[in-house]
């Protein structure tokens, strides 16, 4: 099949029929709706790039897949190289820089690549199908040029105990029947960004499971409109701006993210299409090299909106008439060099690299937390600069309903007068466009999802811990000195 453009996506997903709870409705028609339109637009880029005139560009998306034997969306990729795992954070990078936002679709393809060697390993120790399984399922993702959505992130409720100990079970998405042909499920997954713009979604453990936990120790994919899925959509700052009829004041005007909680209530899951099922040490594994996939994704996507924020950022300072001021341009010297250093991160653990058992390729693990663990830092730095620069007009401005009004715009016009030649409502524009990225719907994805997507910044100090060498540094210093 040949690959999808952006048009072709979004009628895709129209076809679904999906249907969510959003500020206590139920909705149908969700490509049509105000909040989720500009998060499927976002998605519809990741397909567009496959089209670009520039070549370069359309590199970067399109890939031959030897899983398929065909052409594929770099985004349903299973990397075979240190190459293309740079071609994956240079075209995260892009796609972060074309629509200042989450684009929605490097979770199912960490998820994919962290699936695909876990089963390998998996079928190799215990006998098991699970990879000839998964290599069907996903040699058809790529013929059939699908969004997948990776879930992962359980509620946890107590977090100071196991699954196995809550009070309610299903706290953890768990099996809670088996059936000659398949499964049944139980449970939900918080935070999932683009669900409801995706085809399919990919089901992993959000932890390490122990004895006595198999039932929560499963990995499965099923199409996003599945009978006893249900969706609740999530809240953003300002996102009901999205719903009125003057954009000026959204901020970003084209793009937007999405978050939902995902509800099992007995879904059936056929047999082949499980890939875990109660195989303990592999639940821990596929975790792990999961986060590492998606810490990589970081040091592509958030540089992108972080370009965002720093071309803004230059903007309004011309606009404000201080972009000569030396402070001025020390703050975005400074906003440029940490955001290059993100993606100095994502494409170092991309070069080290390796095979691993199952053909695919894999970050150097300890670099990617590494990149992680800056980008809980980095943005919200990038963040403070830019809100300095922006100045305090940035929380104080007139809305577009006010600018349009025949007594208060020619005010407004008057006294947000800047810079020679700059026109008071594209100066508006700019600062929302901050504003957006740094307080409003934007900061969902850019601020929030950098602190806690691909899990918070505990999570990367213990594996950087674990995989930083400490006792081969104490060995060297101990050569080096002559010390027993």
């Amino acid at each position: 099949m040949a690959l999808k453009n952006g048009r072709e996506y979004q009628q895709s997903i129209a076809d679904l029929a999906l249907e969510a709870h959003i500020m206590g409705r139920k909705e149908a028609a969700l490509t049509d709706h105000g909040l989720v339109r500009p998060s499927l637009a976002a998605v519809a880029v990741t397909y567009d790039g496959a089209h670009a005139e520039d070549p370069a560009t359309r590199a970067l998306f399109r890939v031959n897949s030897p899983l398929c034997g065909e052409e594929v969306n770099r985004f349903t990729h299973l990397h075979q190289s240190t190459d293309d795992l740079v071609k994956k954070v240079t075209m995260q990078r892009y796609c972060g820089h074309t629509t200042g936002c989450c684009f929605q679709r490097c979770v199912g393809m960490d998820a994919a690549n962290a699936v695909y060697s876990t089963t390998f390993d998996c079928d190799a120790d215990c006998g098991t199908d699970y990879h000839a399984r998964f290599k069907a399922y996903w040699a058809g993702i790529q013929q059939n040029d699908l969004v997948v959505d990776g879930a992962m992130t359980d509620p946890k409720g107590d977090r100071g105990r196991r699954p196995r100990d809550q009070k309610d079970p299903d706290l953890f998405l768990r099996v809670v029947e088996r059936k000659r042909d398949g499964v049944v499920v139980c449970g939900a997954k918080l935070h999932q960004t683009g669900m409801l713009n995706a085809h399919e979604m990919l089901v992993m453990p959000t932890m390490g499971m122990r004895e006595g936990e198999e039932d929560w120790a499963i990995c499965f994919a099923v199409p996003t409109n599945t009978a006893g899925i249900r969706y609740i959509y999530g809240r953003q700052a300002s996102d009901t701006r999205k719903l009125e009829s003057r954009s000026l004041d959204v901020g970003n005007p084209l793009y937007g993210g999405q978050e939902v909680m995902t509800v099992f209530d007995h879904v059936f899951v056929p047999r082949e299409r499980i890939f875990l099922d109660g195989e303990l040490p592999y639940s821990g594994r596929l975790v792990e090299r999961f986060a590492a996939y998606h810490r990589q994704s970081y040091g592509g996507c958030k540089v992108g909106v972080g370009d965002v924020l720093i071309g803004a950022a230059a903007l309004i300072a011309r606009m404000n008439g201080v972009a000569r001021a030396s402070h001025i341009k020390d703050k975005l010297v400074e906003m440029i060099h940490l955001n290059e250093t993100l993606f100095a991160c994502g494409i170092a653990c991309s070069t080290l690299g390796h095979a691993t058992p199952a053909g695919n390729y894999e970050i150097d693990m300890l670099l990617a937390n590494v990149c992680k663990l800056n980008v809980t830092r980095f943005p919200y730095e990038l963040a403070r600069l830019a809100t300095d620069v922006a100045g305090g007009l940035l929380g104080t401005m007139p809305s577009a309903h006010d600018l349009e009004d025949p007594v208060a715009g020619p005010y407004i016009k008057k006294y947000l007068a800047s810079a020679e030649g700059t026109d008071p409502v594209d100066r508006i524009k700019v600062l929302r466009l901050i504003e957006n990225l740094v307080a409003g719907a934007g900061a969902v994805a850019y601020l929030i999802e950098s602190m806690h997507g691909a899990g918070p910044p505990m999570a990367q100090r213990i594996m950087i811990g674990r995989q930083g060498g400490l006792e081969e540094k104490i060995r060297r210093v101990k050569a080096m000195l002559n010390i027993p």
